[in-house]
Order: C-alpha cells, then sequence, then structure tokens
C-alpha cells in the first residue's frame, strides 16, 4: 500500500462521509423530532388529535421507510434536482440521506414516545399546561434517554447510507474503499476503512449509551 499516495485521499473520503453525516444528523434530527412529536400528538386521544394529520405521516412514513436506499435515491431524483440544482455530487447524496433519516428517527420519536405514561401527561393537561409546555417539560424529559439512543443508532443508519456516496459521485469513506481497495484487490485498504467506520461506531455507541445513563439518573 502506498499510503504517501493515499494518505490524502484518505483524509480528503473521511472529510465528505463527516460532511454528509453531519449535515444529515443535524436535518433529520431537527425534522425526525418535529415529524415524530407530530405523529404522537396526533394520535387518537392525544394532545392534538388530527385524525387527517396522523394519517397523512403514518401513511408517508410507511411508504418510504421500507424503500431500499439505493432505489430511493434514484425515485426522489426529480426531487433532489428542484431542491439541490442537480442529481449527481455530495450535495444531491446528502438530501436524500437528510429525508430518510428525518423518515427513521420520526418512527423512532414516535415508539419511544407512546411508551410515557399517559397519567404523567394527563396530569400535567390537569394543571393547565399548554401543549408546548407540556412537550418541554414532560414528553422531550420524560423520553430523553431512548431518544438519545435513538439518536445514537440513527448515527450508525446514516453512516452505513454514506457508505454508497459513489454512486451518486459524492465520494466518503465507502467509495475510498471501492475504488482503491476491492477495485485494484488491495484489501489492506479496504480492511483500514472497515476499521475506521467499526472505531467511530464504538466510540459513538459508547457515548450514546454514557449520555443516556445520565440522562436516567437526572
Amino acid at each position: 500500500m502506498d499510503w504517501a499516495n493515499l494518505g490524502p485521499l484518505l483524509w480528503q473520503a473521511a472529510g465528505e462521509t463527516l460532511y454528509m453525516v453531519l449535515i444529515t444528523l443535524v436535518a433529520g434530527g431537527f425534522f425526525g423530532l418535529l415529524i415524530g412529536l407530530g405523529l404522537y400528538l396526533t394520535r387518537s386521544g392525544n394532545l392534538l388529535e388530527n385524525k387527517v394529520v396522523f394519517t397523512v405521516l403514518n401513511v408517508l412514513i410507511n411508504i418510504l421507510r421500507p424503500v431500499p436506499f439505493l432505489i430511493f435515491i434514484v425515485a426522489l431524483g426529480p426531487l433532489t434536482r428542484v431542491v439541490t440544482g442537480r442529481t449527481v455530487g455530495i450535495d444531491a447524496f446528502t438530501f436524500p440521506m437528510c429525508v430518510m433519516a428525518s423518515v427513521v428517527f420520526a418512527r423512532l420519536v414516535e415508539q419511544n414516545l407512546v411508551t410515557i405514561d399517559p397519567g404523567v401527561v394527563e396530569a400535567a393537561r390537569a394543571m393547565g399546561a399548554s401543549p408546548l409546555r407540556i412537550i418541554r417539560t414532560v414528553l422531550v424529559p420524560e423520553a430523553l434517554a431512548p431518544l438519545i439512543l435513538g439518536y445514537t443508532f440513527l448515527f450508525v443508519v446514516v453512516l452505513d447510507m454514506s457508505a454508497i456516496g459513489g454512486y451518486l459521485g459524492a465520494g466518503g469513506l465507502g467509495d475510498f474503499a471501492i475504488v482503491h481497495g476491492y477495485q485494484q484487490y488491495n484489501w489492506g485498504v479496504t480492511f483500514v476503512v472497515v476499521v475506521i467506520f467499526v472505531a467511530v461506531v464504538q466510540l459513538v455507541q459508547l457515548l450514546g449509551n454514557t449520555l443516556a445513563r445520565r440522562a436516567l439518573r437526572r
């Protein structure tokens, strides 16, 4: 392995992966939290019960979430062009990542919120708390630990998605492993990338577990 030449390319690929993952985590976390809250709040018998809104959000997530990501990228192509102005490149690849991450995290948020004891919410309502205050002081704090773990899971999902960035010319570590490792029978390069992925996931999982434990003990 000629790391004198491969080293700069590896750093560039790592930077591309970091760009895609960070933007997707921020956008996916924000919109996923909003959609997840919307799903929970508009459920039958809940604070903002609205059958139409709940059905639309629920059906949308049920349609998008099972689609394999590679097919999802192709299907979202026309919208990607409208939003980013192109269908290839790192921004054109990051946009469908953000959409899919929002959908995945929204369902995780909803599933975590429905485990909250309804009595806690009813008590807050009986005390005259507004829906916004209930969200801020009851729902999010009560579900904080599982939400942190859900966000940690989202990171792993996003990192997995970033590995196929080469299909749209987005680069990244996955593309680096394919082009400079697999296609050139340079298994050492592929092994190095695998080690990087495993190490990053382990560190993030450790951080997520630690923050979740602290949230439970607060």
